[in-house]
């Protein structure tokens, strides 16, 4: 174990609680993150640049949307039930320039468009890197984040096996 994780353990509220594959899967988020940031987004982390990548993934014939279906699956179940967003959806913080309808739109089910599902799903995990890095996640201890995580990072894999570049070094 690092000196980092060893000293999160001692003094940060409720790291201790996580299991091992929970540390684990936030602390792969960030590393991920930040290649999906520097090889696909051009270090502008943003929803402009994630919009306008998708789009030239969809001008370029590249988009494959369907890929990533089991991880819209994911966050339609974890944000729209009963005909309902869930109260979930709220606590992703979506501000002005996140495109929230879309987002919506997308997870209600009522836009299917491929370029709309890859924006909504890539904007989703933004949500995630903005509340884990802005402290938002703390104020729940980084509980019940597993599968958000895990989802979240599925999702870059793929996104940086197509589109990032990787073989340029």
């Amino acid at each position: 174990m690092t000196k980092s994780m060893k000293w999160l353990q001692a003094k940060a509220p409720g790291f201790n609680h996580l299991a091992k594959d929970e540390q684990a899967a936030i602390t792969d988020f960030a590393l991920l993150w930040s290649l999906f940031e520097s090889r696909v987004l051009d270090t502008e982390g943003n929803v402009k640049a994630i919009c306008g990548a998708v789009e030239a993934w969809q001008e370029t014939g590249r988009l494959d949307a369907d890929a990533f279906n089991p991880e819209l699956g994911y966050f339609r179940q974890r944000y729209y039930a009963d005909g309902a967003f869930t109260y979930h959806f709220d606590h992703l913080h979506l501000r002005n320039p996140d495109r929230e309808a879309l987002v919506r739109a997308v997870i209600d089910g009522s836009d299917n468009d491929p370029c709309s599902r890859m924006a909504a799903v890539l904007i989703i995990v933004f949500r995630y890197r903005n509340n884990l890095f802005h402290g938002v996640k703390w104020q729940y201890k980084l509980q019940g984040q597993l599968g958000n995580f895990t989802t979240a990072n599925d999702v870059l894999m793929k996104v940086l096996e197509r589109h990032g570049a990787l073989a340029d070094g």
